[in-house]
């Protein structure tokens, strides 16, 4: 796993051993930024992430290689907040970021109330747990967290669908590739 473009193109991410962390993949996570970034390399420049059910982080550590000024890093697994650490540290990446260790719902809710406001939201929630995209959807949907302008990516298997409409948010394209898909959402 490797960090795709941008200041950090070609360093190498650590995962944890085993199951428990499924990272996007290289070739989807390159589809995800060249979708958002539609052949503006810049178009990322100063933007606010939050990324979901992190992981490994490697979705966030792209898009600080690529220019957003800032990435919310929730986690609710010690060992993978710690894993995140560790790959921003072996980046030398060491401000424009916040490691958050706790569940979706709390560590949204603590962005909330400290009034911030993003530009892209990256969810991957562990496949098991299907509802979880409804849910986390779902509270997104009414947040204060969103802009107008504010995109919405679930990555997901292909086989299962998070629904083309959640609340306010109104699926606008849908990408398979493999046995992945993402799903990208804005308020309708």
């Amino acid at each position: 796993m490797r960090v795709i473009a941008g200041k950090y193109r070609s360093r190498r991410l650590q995962s944890l051993p085993g199951l428990d962390l499924r990272p996007t993949a290289d070739r989807l996570r390159e589809t995800l930024f060249d979708v958002l970034t539609a052949g503006n390399p810049a178009a990322l420049e100063g933007t606010v992430w939050i990324d979901l059910y992190a992981g490994t982080g490697a979705v966030g550590i792209e898009a600080l290689s690529r220019g957003a000024a800032n990435v919310y890093f929730v986690e609710n697994s010690r060992r993978a907040a710690d894993l995140i650490g560790k790959n921003l540290a072996s980046l030398q990446i060491q401000a424009g970021f916040r490691i958050i260790h706790r569940d979706s719902s709390h560590a949204l809710r603590e962005l909330e109330a400290e009034g911030i406001a993003v530009d892209f939201v990256f969810l991957d929630p562990p496949y098991r747990v299907p509802q979880a995209y409804q849910h986390t959807l779902g509270t997104l949907a009414g947040s204060k967290l969103l802009k107008a302008t504010t995109v919405i990516v679930a990555e997901h298997q292909k086989k299962f669908d998070p629904g083309g409409t959640i609340a306010s948010l109104q699926r606008y394209r849908l990408l398979e590739q493999g046995d992945a898909a993402l799903s990208f959402y804005r308020r309708g």
